[in-house]
């Protein structure tokens, strides 16, 4: 694997001045992204970056629909037909489906090309565009095939944050208290003691996307340490796929689940579960949403799922359960009843 990304957090401008370094003057580039980064922010790329304004493009589908074999084949292909060589640097703009998918095409291009991630969501500034993971999705499996392919550079731009639609901002805070439940307390109380207002400050955000980094830098293939971030996921995504829900909220219901099994297997203090449901409901509530529940067949459903998740082994479910907040323990086994009882109890 390449060396960690320098993450650029001074937005935009800072991207600029990197780009004009002697290491990037040979560089061509081409810009992957979808329909929405193409309106709502290319215009404010190659206005503030000199180096990106004779640039190519390459539009994919929005969402994760762009994760698969079919998408990234289309853009290997364009790449291929424009005589792109070790020179071009791909840069995503967009969220974590983009960063994730143009990770994945860099990282297979000529055994490799630079990339650049320039995340547009708050998910992604914070979590997907940070620590090297890409994927596509295959066989109806979220993240079954990719790559530790570390981005090149990291822009972190708050101002794409205003282009956010209030779920997509919803999302980037599930990972961000996810990210805090694992680590940091402090943070974590911040965050959860916000009811009304949405939107994180600039500093959670930067603190957050640093502990990401350096959580990553240590365990770069996710053998340890790293995998404490992935607190609720192996629920998460069985919703994501099984509800048709956005990513972050449905880890958002995910780290319910593990908090609601973290009181019953290691003794998590209830009142951290209750002050956890308490704010998922405020937040859920605030967009007019309802928190989703599950009756026996939709859990039956879903628990196949759950066991493709790559964090299984021997056919168990291995999951991040905390003792308390900043203290999780990995590689919890947790049975098929406990988790019937746990999705269960989100109805209650």
């Amino acid at each position: 694997m390449t060396k960690q990304p320098k993450i650029i957090y001074s937005g935009l401008q800072g991207l600029d001045r990197e780009l004009k370094k002697p290491e990037w003057q040979d560089a061509k580039y081409t810009i992957i992204l979808d329909e929405n980064t193409f309106q709502h922010c290319l215009p404010m790329l190659i206005s503030e970056v000199e180096a990106l304004q004779e640039a190519e493009f390459i539009e994919v589908p929005a969402g994760e629909e762009c994760k698969s074999l079919e998408v990234a084949a289309q853009v290997w292909q364009t790449l291929l037909e424009g005589c792109a060589d070790r020179r071009h640097v791909l840069v995503c703009l967009g969220g974590g489906s983009v960063c994730d998918l143009g990770g994945y095409v860099a990282a297979g291009y000529k055994r490799g090309l630079r990339h650049i991630n320039v995340p547009t969501t708050l998910l992604a500034m914070t979590d997907a565009a940070i620590g090297g993971k890409t994927a596509i999705d295959f066989g109806g499996v979220k993240n079954s095939i990719g790559h530790f392919y570390p981005a090149a550079l990291i822009c972190i731009e708050h101002g794409f944050c205003d282009t956010l639609q209030p779920e997509q901002t919803l999302c980037g805070v599930m990972e961000m208290v996810k990210t805090a439940a694992v680590t940091d307390p402090e943070l974590y109380q911040s965050l959860v003691a916000e009811k009304t207002r949405l939107s994180p400050t600039k500093s959670q955000i930067v603190s957050v996307a640093r502990i990401k980094s350096r959580v990553a830098k240590t365990d770069p293939y996710d053998h340890g340490i790293r995998k404490i971030l992935n607190f609720g996921h192996t629920f998460g995504h069985a919703i994501e796929v099984y509800r048709q829900l956005p990513h972050g909220i449905a880890v958002g219901i995910g780290m319910r689940v593990a908090m609601y099994l973290s009181v019953k297997k290691i003794d998590l203090a209830e009142d951290v579960y209750n002050t956890y449901s308490q704010w998922l409901a405020a937040r859920f509530a605030a967009l007019g949403m309802p928190l989703p529940s599950f009756n026996l067949k939709d859990i039956e459903q879903m628990l196949p799922l759950m066991h493709q998740d790559k964090k299984c082994a021997d056919g168990a479910l291995r999951c991040v359960l905390l003792q308390d907040i900043g203290a999780a323990m990995v590689d919890v086994t947790v049975n098929d009843n406990e988790v019937r009882d746990a999705l269960l109890h989100l109805g209650k």
